[in-house]
């Protein structure tokens, strides 16, 4: 399964989607997961979840840009970014077997950065059929701009994802809270109302709804 978690700046995105894999592998000691973060260092990916009181699992990998180069380039210096998370796949599939179950890419648009975007929804067809071959559950992160139609982003990556997680803000009388809202979620029945999202002293909470 592939989902997308959606939603402009500072909506927790990447909190809540490494909030669910540290939560899932927590529980799940005999499983395996990796988060390829492409926007930010390892380290202060790391320093900021920390700060939202998000612990890091043994189980867990934290792999940057500049780290997966090197230790997984090949003798191409420029190899396509695309073959490079192929590759990086295929050796922990190799090495670790139905252990490893999930995987996050933070963030799409940052990937679209490093690749060559010529023919990109077949590319992007392509990507999203290879992941989901892998039989894991994998997060994708996407920015998008407040209010905005994610079927009409650059790849239709809301029509190849099998769900989509959409986060916002929404103001109230005294501050901006944060919400979540499941758009759609293949073969779950699931509510279609926004959650109020907090941070509390056990990382990334999903708390009522928004409107009753």
């Amino acid at each position: 399964m592939v989902v997308l978690v959606t939603g402009p700046a500072g909506c927790l995105k990447s909190a809540l989607s490494f909030n669910l894999m540290t939560r899932h592998l927590e529980t799940h000691p005999d499983e395996f997961g990796v988060y390829i973060t492409l926007e930010e260092t390892t380290h202060s990916h790391l320093r900021n979840m920390q700060s939202l009181n998000i612990a890091l699992p043994e189980n867990l990998m934290i792999s940057d840009h500049s780290d997966l180069r090197t230790r997984f380039e090949s003798d191409n210096p420029h190899p396509d970014f695309l073959e490079l998370i192929y590759g990086i796949l295929g050796f922990f599939k190799q090495d670790k077997g139905d252990k490893f179950t999930c995987l996050a890419i933070d963030s799409l648009g940052a990937m679209y950065s490093l690749i060559d975007t010529t023919n990109i929804r077949a590319r992007m067809y392509n990507f999203f059929k290879r992941l989901r071959e892998l039989d894991m559950t994998t997060i994708v992160i996407m920015e998008t701009p407040a209010e905005s139609n994610i079927h009409m982003s650059l790849g239709s990556e809301g029509f190849l994802a099998d769900g989509i997680i959409q986060m916002g803000m929404a103001d109230t009388k005294q501050d901006i809270a944060l919400f979540m809202q499941v758009i759609k979620m293949r073969a779950c029945a699931h509510s279609r109302k926004k959650h109020l999202v907090d941070v509390t002293d056990s990382g990334i909470s999903v708390l009522g709804p928004l409107f009753d």
